[in-house]
Order: C-alpha cells, then structure tokens, then sequence
C-alpha cells in the first residue's frame, strides 16, 4: 500500500521532552510507519497509509498525551502553524508586559522596604497575578505531564516557582511556626515572580526568532499575487487567484507578479527570474515562452494561459519542498533526543539532593537554603535550548538555500554535504546548458533520410533526439507527418540510441557504440569528418540503415558560463572534480579541458557512471553526483550526496536528495558552504546548549559555597535560562545573513 505524508500544526510543546512524547504517541498508531515532530515550527510530519493518517486518531492520540493536534486540510498545515504563532505570540506579549508592570514594584519592595510591616501582604497580592495568572500555563502543562507520570520544561517551572510561592504564603499566614523555634520567616515572592517574568520573555524572544527563522518561506509565499486579470467573455476581470483555473487566460501587466506557471500566447516582455532561478538578468518571453508563478514581468504585456494552478506551480512546489525540509531531523538529533528522554527527571533528582544535603549539613539557615538550592537548580536547567539548538539550525540553512536556488529535502543531506570528498559531474545539461542545437549535418539530401530520422528520434524523450527532430522539420517544413514510414518495432537503447525496422530494414540512430555493436563501420570520409567535430567538441549522431551509414549530425551544447568557476572553486576547495559522459574521448576531452577538469571518462552507459561511484566510494570518498537526466537517476541514488539540476528529468529530481533550481553552477560549491555552516552553528549551539546545563546546574546547587560563600539567586538563574535559549536561536539567525560566495 502506497505511503503518504501530512502535516499537522500541534500546541502545547515547549522543550525537546515534549517533542519526544509527541512523537511517541504518534508512533503507537497502527499504520503510522514515521514520525518527525518540530519544535521550531510546532508541526508534526507523519508518513503511514492513508487510512492511517485519520485526523481524528491522531488528535486523540496526541490530547491524550497531553497536547493537541490540530485538523487541517492538506497543505495547509504550515498555514495554521503560523497562525497559531502569531497568537501565541500576542499572548506571551501581553502575559509578558502585565508580568513587568507587577514584578517592577514587587522587586522594589523586596529591596528597599521589606521590613515595612505591610511589605510582605503587598508582596503576596503582586506576586499572585503573576505566578497564578500569567504562570498558569506553566502549572496546566506541568499537571498534564504529571498525569502521564512524565516530566518537562514546564514542569520545571511550576515546581520551582511553586514551591517558592507557596513556600513564602505558608511564611505569611503562619509565622509563628518559625519564630516560636528562634527562626524569622523569609519570603520569596519576588524570586516567584521575577522567575516568571524572565522566563516569559525568554519565550517571548524565542518565539520572535523562531518567526525569523521560516523568513526565507514567508517570503516564497508572498511572491504570488493575491489577484489576477482574467479574460471573460464579457471582457477582462480582476478574480482571486484562487479561482484561477487551467487553461484560463490572463493578462499579464508591467510591474506586476505573475500567478500561476503558463505559457505565453501573444504579447513580448522580459520577465525577471531572479527570485526562483537565481538569474540576475531579465529573460525574454514571446508568444510560446514558459513563464513562472512568482516572476515579475517587466516593462511589456503579454496574454498568457494557466497550465498549472495552485499546489501545481513550481514556486508551490518549492515552498512545500522547504517546509518539508525544514520539519526533517539532522543525525545529530538523535543524540539530543536521547539527551531530552532523562534530562528533565535528572534534573529533578538533583535538585531533591542538593536540598537534602543542604538541610542535613547546611548549619543554621539549612533550611532556607536548601529551598534556594532546590528553587535554583530547577529554574537553571535548561532542556528549551537542546530542543532548539538543531531545528532552528536546520529552519534558518534550508530557507538561506532556497533563496540562493538551492532546494534540500531534508537535513540529513545538509548535514552530509560538507563531507562531500568528490563531485561525479554530468556533462550535458549540468556542465553544459543543455539546449543542443544542430550544427552540421550531413546525408540529409535524400528526403526518405528525413522521414527516418523523424520517424525514430519523434519516438524519443532525449533531448539530442528532440533536437534532431526540430531540425529536420525546420528543413523539412513541406514534408508532412503523415509522409513518414511506418515503424514496425521500435527498440530504445539507454545511453546510445534508438533502434527501428522501417520499410523492412533495420535502421540505427545514435552514437558510434550503437553503431559498432550492431556490426556497422565508420570509416573513409565519415570518420575524417567524425575527426574534425570531435575537435570542435561536437556529440555526434550517426543513422544508419541496412548495415550503412547514410547520415550524420554534429550537435553543439554551450559550455555554461559558470562552469569554469564553480569547478575551480570546488577544487580550492580540495574537493576532487570528475566528469562523466555519453560522448566520444575527443569531445569529452575538449569541453574537460575548456572548465578545469583533469579527470573524465567518456562515452559511459549509466550503469557505467553508477559503478563509477560506488568504485570512488569504495576508495573511501563522499562521493556527490550531480545530473539532469534519467540515465543520471542510477547514479544519483547511488551517490552519497545526490544533486539534480532543476531544468532536468522529473526522474532525475524525485531521486535526488537536493535541487539546484539555478543554471548558475556556483550553486553546487554555496550548496556544500552552506552545510559547512550550517553544522557549524548546529554544533556551536549545542555546545552552549550543554555546556550551559553542565556548568549552570551544579552552581545552582551550591558547589561554590563550600570555596567562596557564593550562592546563585533564583532570579538570576531564571534570567540565565531565558538568554540560554534566545542565544541559540539568534546564533541559528545568522545564517540568513551569511555570505555564501559568488
């Protein structure tokens, strides 16, 4: 049964605890085959059959874990996450100004007029609001996690604050249990509420740049326009694009974005491809152009008709790719989920032990003591930042790479980028621009040539085959269709040609391999010929019929402007550069020569080029292929690292683990920068995210007492973990401002 994959937006998660108990009851439904849930984006991927993905199951089985799955319709999942952050948002802003507005004068009481005999009943009445109000979803959480007999972030909060504020009303109601045993009640109401204030404006900032992170994706969505000027019989007319449907015709006006993907049917302009090509200059369009969703049209006009609507356009397309992208788990997750699992019930049990030993050794102020200590060690512990530290990482390096053409679909292959050894290149279409256009040809007198070369190259996808065909059509514009030969059978040959029985003779069409296999020789004038446009770098291809050679075509296929560079770069890099080719040794040769590449190999089937890899493999090399075509899919899916060109094969791209949906080359070595970078902020941030727990919580727990008296106050220790986690989500912001080459 065939799998498919949904999102769905979930509430209630705050820490890496809460993401792993997402996952795991989402995992417990039969049919579920695969779960990644994000605490970046608050969304929930979750592959299985059809009939597994029940809304309703699933939003039961998450409640009863203690959060909640929202229903929404397909594709509109990150939609409503986002509409559920912006409320969420809203509502940390307004806890987080009253929580200020009480807290200020509390602080002020605390320090300056604490023994004022109504201080401490001013105190309570600030601090209730805050702890029991504003806090209120911290203690709600942690209630949830309780009853599940889990704990995390929230439950942390609750305890910790709990404990101080109910701790410092028992201290005001009943004062006498202290004073009648010689001790004076302390109260922390401050400490309660000051807690509460720093850790929601830690979410708070967190919240605003986990906003920043999903830039790149907002501003992907906002290149559409919201309307569109539509023809109608009774005239033109300004339609939501939602009513927008195939074959509909709109008018395309200066200025203004375009809506949907089409193609023109009158009218001439240059539309600007920037944003979903990475091509800074303007391209012509004329009557027969495909235009794009997304582009803007420049200074012309032009009518043009809808063929794809919607989900269908590339830009859809690309913006679902980088959400996916951006919910998917790097390897190096593993380790912090595991991390997460016992981090929050460790936690808990120091903060027990370092309060029992505080009250067992502590001397005279035992008591209060290690009630701070407990208070303290809670507040510090930190699992917000180990949740964040890799997702926003991921988030903010998927959105730089779509922004530079660069579509990943998923974060194990950004993460395995930057080891990437060698690149296996392909030459046409990846080296070369892949529009082949015919240069010479030659044997195309007689018309039965014609009708054979059109008869089996119309019976063809590749694009030499394609060519050959617009060719002799345009030669041939008097002959029609219907004028060409049946053929009887009709045989493709991968990598070399085609094969046919017309008017019951075999007839070959292809290279010289093709030709040598079936016994037919190239020699005389046709191979001096081959000679001279193998120096020009020309792919030929030779017809042959009855067992001779009757035809040959020289084809040309432009160097790419970029190629020479990004080659460069990649070998600066220390990166080793090979090109693979269908093409004979000489042309090969010319074009390897003509970018900077010392290693090639020519005229290879595809399943030479996936030996290939696996033999480079073998040597120990991360190996990257990148190709366009479908005789590429073998060796893309064999590769460490696999790289489609998005002007290639649908095949080429559904195998391929990353896009460039750029011709500029210089995309491939920014592809393998950005994964350098970013696994570099992913390790900074996890660093922080340790080292601040490791260090932080015995501090807390009073380690330095014993050396220097020193004692770390809880609201310090709050503040300490609201900056933990804002400092990792700003450290993953960096990457959208980082320069990832020319």
């Amino acid at each position: 049964m065939a799998q498919v994959k949904r999102s769905f937006p979930v509430t209630g998660m705050t820490c890496a605890s809460c993401v792993l108990q997402v996952e795991k009851a989402l995992l417990a439904e039969p049919g579920v085959e695969g779960v990644t849930v994000n605490l970046a984006t608050n969304t929930a991927q979750v592959v299985g059959v059809e009939a597994a993905l029940d809304g309703q199951r699933l939003q039961r089985a998450v409640r009863i874990a203690g959060y909640d799955l929202l229903i929404t319709e397909p594709g509109k999942a990150a939609i409503e996450a986002e509409r559920i952050q912006e409320h969420r948002l809203a509502d940390l802003r307004r806890r987080l100004w009253t929580s200020v507005v009480l807290s200020t004068p509390l602080v002020v009481i605390a320090m300056f007029l604490m023994h004022e005999p109504w201080a401490n009943w001013a105190m309570r009445s600030l601090s209730t609001p805050v702890v029991l109000v504003l806090g209120w979803p911290f203690f709600e959480q942690a209630w949830q996690q309780a009853r599940h007999l889990r704990a995390n972030m929230d439950t942390l909060v609750a305890v910790s604050t709990g404990v101080a504020y109910a701790f410092s009303v028992f201290n005001v109601l009943l004062p006498s249990f202290w004073t009648a045993r010689g001790l004076e009640p302390h109260v922390y109401f401050e400490t309660a509420a000051v807690v509460i204030t720093f850790i929601l404006l830690g979410k708070y900032l967190e919240e605003l740049a986990k906003a920043g992170t999903s830039g790149a994706i907002k501003k992907l969505m906002g290149l559409r326009p919201s309307s569109v000027l539509r023809e109608e019989p009774e005239g033109s007319k300004e339609v939501p694009i939602a009513e927008v449907n195939v074959d509909d015709v709109l008018i395309v006006r200066p200025g203004e974005s375009i809506a949907v993907d089409g193609v023109v049917i009158s009218g001439e302009s240059h539309v600007d491809e920037s944003m979903i090509s990475g091509e800074a200059i303007p391209v012509a369009k004329s009557a027969g152009a495909k235009v794009l969703a997304g582009t803007i049209n420049q200074a012309g006009a032009f009518r043009m008709r809808a063929q794809q609507v919607g989900a269908g356009t590339l830009l859809a397309q690309i913006v679902r790719a980088v959400q996916e992208a951006q919910g998917s788990k790097a390897p190096v997750q593993l380790l912090v989920d595991k991390v997460a699992a016992v981090f929050v019930p460790v936690v808990i049990v120091i903060a027990l032990v370092s309060a029992l030993l505080w009250w067992a050794l502590g001397g005279e102020h035992a008591f209060t003591q290690g009630l701070l200590a407990l208070v303290t060690v809670l507040v510090i512990a930190c699992p917000c930042a180990l949740g964040l530290a890799t997702p926003t990482a991921i988030m903010a390096g998927m959105g730089k790479g779509a922004e530079n053409g660069i579509l990943i679909k998923d974060a194990e292959s950004l993460e395995r980028a930057r080891r990437t050894t060698a690149i296996v290149l392909d030459k046409t279409g990846t080296i070369t621009e892949g529009h082949p256009q015919v240069m010479e040809a030659v044997g195309l007198d007689d018309v039965r040539t014609k009708r054979a070369l059109r008869a089996i190259g119309s019976r063809s996808k590749h694009p030499l085959a394609l060519c050959i065909v617009g060719y002799v059509q345009r030669q041939a514009s008097d002959i029609a269709y219907g004028d060409d030969p049946i053929v009887d059978h009709f045989e493709e040959l991968v990598g070399k040609g085609g094969k046919a029985d017309i008017d019951g003779s075999t007839c070959l069409m292809g290279n010289r391999r093709l030709l040598e296999e079936h016994g037919v020789a190239i020699k005389g004038e046709w191979s001096e010929r081959e000679k001279r446009w193998q120096e020009a770098a020309y792919t030929m291809v030779w017809l042959a019929v009855a067992g001779h050679v009757c035809a040959a075509i020289a084809i040309s296929d432009r160097i790419k402007p970029s190629a020479a560079s990004a080659i460069a770069r990649l070998k600066r890099a220390g990166i080793k550069v090979y090109m693979q080719t269908g093409d004979a040794r000489r042309t090969a040769q010319v074009v390897a020569d003509a970018v900077g590449i010392d290693q090639f190999r020519s005229e290879v089937l595809p399943k030479d080029k996936a030996a290939f890899v696996v033999g480079l493999q073998q040597q120990g090399q991360v190996v990257a292929m990148v190709g366009d075509g479908i005789n590429d899919s073998e060796a893309l899916a064999k590769a460490d690292v696999s790289v489609a060109m998005g002007r290639g094969s649908d095949i080429a791209m559904d195998v391929a683990r990353m896009t460039l949906i750029t011709d500029d080359l210089n995309a491939l070595p920014r592809a393998i920068e950005l994964s350098r970078r970013t696994v570099s902020v992913i390790r900074q941030n996890l660093f922080w995210a340790f080292i601040y727990n490791i260090i932080g919580v015995p501090i807390a727990a009073g380690v330095l007492y014993p050396l220097n008296g020193f004692l770390l106050n809880p609201m310090l220790a709050g503040a300490a973990m609201a900056l933990s986690s804002v400092s990792v989500v700003s450290n993953s912001l960096r990457l959208r401002w980082a320069k990832l080459g020319p």
